[in-house]
């Protein structure tokens, strides 16, 4: 008797991902497969009038790529989601100032006063987060702390990221702004800015981390226990997605650009020269603790009300079954 499948979703952030990979591969494309399970994007999905259960990381079904601080928020509030892998891809991150600003290294932000967005509208202000981790990142390589600087709230632009931060430092209302990623770089070059810092290619990744290093991929906790074959099945799509990856860096240069919207020379520079072999998928040691350090930074600065038990949100035993399977993995 043919088993009878619930509809399963995925979701993916516009950034570099493997699942975005093999979305670009044509291999989640909401066909169904040979025993008529499809996997579509959430994007179809026609919302449910909820707004709570319109959250993509709250929803039953659901698989998820993208940034840390959404999936922590709705675990910490009580989803039932799990992570079952991560991909840390270093990217751009940038305190920038305009070349009259007399800024040309992190020492010369003490007494400045330094943009950070603010969104009331949104469940989790991951925009803020992000900004404030990298700011004091940042800060940290000098012995500097929030209190060495003025922290500035500008109200988000929610038309394009980093438009309301460019436009504060134009008008003179800021001294430096914060930018990550190929988006970042775009707002760089239009405002002929300094790049006072990069911390995204900084050799500690405790410095590095931040709500896109690294990014989890999650799945609702129903699906892990009821559907594990096709929690393997996604997984292993994934994964495979990563390894081509790893083989065609030109033709993964081309996705990612049509992913973030940005032109392929923008996704060299943000991403590095070796973006290509950064998109794969583990449980490294050093990308849990990471998670973990981001979960604590996210409590201690207010965005969560209860703290994560990374532990017992990570399930490692589709990735290690997986693994325990010779000859799945060819690019």
């Amino acid at each position: 008797m043919t088993a009878t499948h619930p509809p399963f979703w995925y979701e993916r952030s516009p950034v570099p991902t493997p699942l975005s990979i093999a979305v670009h591969l044509g291999w989640l494309n909401g066909e169904p497969s040979a025993d008529g399970v499809a996997i579509r994007s959430l994007r179809t999905r026609q919302p449910s009038g909820n707004p709570t259960q319109q959250l993509e990381y709250m929803l039953a079904n659901t698989f998820r790529q993208g940034s840390s601080a959404p999936a922590l928020w709705a675990r910490a509030r009580g989803a039932d989601t799990r992570v079952i892998g991560l991909t840390w891809t270093d990217e751009a991150q940038q305190i920038l100032a305009l070349p009259q600003s007399g800024i040309r290294a992190i020492g010369d932000l003490r007494g400045r006063r330094i943009a950070v967005p603010r969104c009331d509208d949104i469940e989790i202000d991951m925009f803020r987060a992000t900004t404030l981790r990298g700011v004091l990142n940042a800060l940290s390589l000098e012995g500097l702390a929030d209190q060495d600087v003025t922290l500035v709230e500008v109200e988000r632009d929610l038309r394009r990221l980093y438009l309301a931060e460019a436009h504060a430092l134009l008008a003179g209302q800021v001294d430096a702004i914060y930018v990550r990623g190929s988006a970042g770089l775009e707002i760089a070059l239009m405002l002929n800015a300094l790049v006072v810092a990069d911390i995204g290619f900084h050799p500690d990744p405790a410095i590095r981390n931040n709500n896109g290093t690294p990014r989890p991929l999650t799945v609702s906790g129903a699906t892990l226990r009821e559907f594990p074959d096709i929690v393997s099945g996604f997984l292993q799509l994934v994964v495979d997605a990563g390894h081509w990856a790893a083989s065609h860096p030109l033709e993964t240069i081309s996705y990612i650009a049509n992913e973030t919207g940005s032109a392929p020379q923008l996704v060299r520079a943000a991403y590095g020269p070796q973006l290509h072999r950064k998109l794969r998928v583990d449980l490294a040691p050093e990308s849990l603790a990471a998670l973990g350090s981001f979960n604590d930074f996210l409590l201690a600065r207010g965005f969560l009300d209860n703290s994560v038990d990374i532990g017992e949100w990570v399930d490692h035993a589709p990735l290690r079954q997986l693994r325990a399977q010779p000859g799945l993995h060819s690019a």
